[in-house]
């Protein structure tokens, strides 16, 4: 019998290198979407109802614990995960929803402590209106930059941004109407991240995708 032939040192050293590159590369698949989604509606949940009344005007705290521990966690996670799948789009809209709601954490602790000056009034609303003004700019910026994403999206950003509007205003007016207004549009924001967590989720699991609406550029 003949004998086999021999490897040559090159063809061993590709065959030993190509298991250990196989085992060193990391297995990321999925839809970040579907724990994105999921994290930012506890938020939006979260700080729509306390807008519209349903804890007391002197607990805006209530929503803290989901938002620190749960939204601001979750959407983290969700940013290393589709930047590991390269999904920079993914990666960057939650980062920023992340930094948002992590920020807002800040904002009323820093308020009920007075981290940021005199515990005044006057002081207290200019630093909430510093807040929504400069988070209202990069609202929209999200939506006009999603106009050729399908319409679903755009009209989350549109619902956020009206709602940042309304509660400005009302901190300007002092209108305990205007924020309630405020937290109904967050909560419709809630309404339709629900419907895209349904279609990621069906996608996922092997249904087919919901329809989505047609982009408002390009459709």
């Amino acid at each position: 019998m003949a004998a086999a032939p021999e490897a040559s040192p090159d063809q061993s050293a590709q065959v030993t290198a190509q298991p250990a590159a196989q085992a060193a590369s990391p297995a990321w698949g999925g839809d970040p979407n579907t724990l994105g989604l999921s994290c930012f509606i506890l938020g939006v949940v979260a700080l729509g109802l306390t807008l519209v009344g349903v804890v007391p005007a002197t607990a805006g705290g209530a929503p803290l614990a989901i938002i620190l521990a749960a939204t601001s966690t979750g959407l983290f996670i969700t940013v290393i995960w589709a930047a590991a799948l390269g999904q920079s789009a993914v990666a960057g809209v939650y980062g920023i929803f992340a930094g948002f709601w992590l920020s807002y954490g800040v904002l009323v602790l820093g308020l009920d402590h007075n981290w940021f000056g005199p515990g005044t009034t006057a002081a207290a609303v200019s630093t909430v209106e510093l807040f929504l003004i400069t988070w209202l700019i990069v609202v929209v910026m999200l939506m006009l930059a999603s106009l050729r994403l399908p319409l679903a999206f755009t009209a989350v950003f549109a619902l956020i941004a009206v709602a940042v509007i309304l509660v400005l205003i009302s901190y300007e007016q002092a209108s305990a109407g205007l924020a309630k207004a405020g937290g109904y549009f967050v909560l419709a924001s809630a309404v339709v991240g629900i419907y895209l967590f349904f279609n990621s989720l069906s996608v996922a699991t092997g249904g087919n995708a919901l329809p989505l609406g047609k982009p408002v550029l390009g459709g």
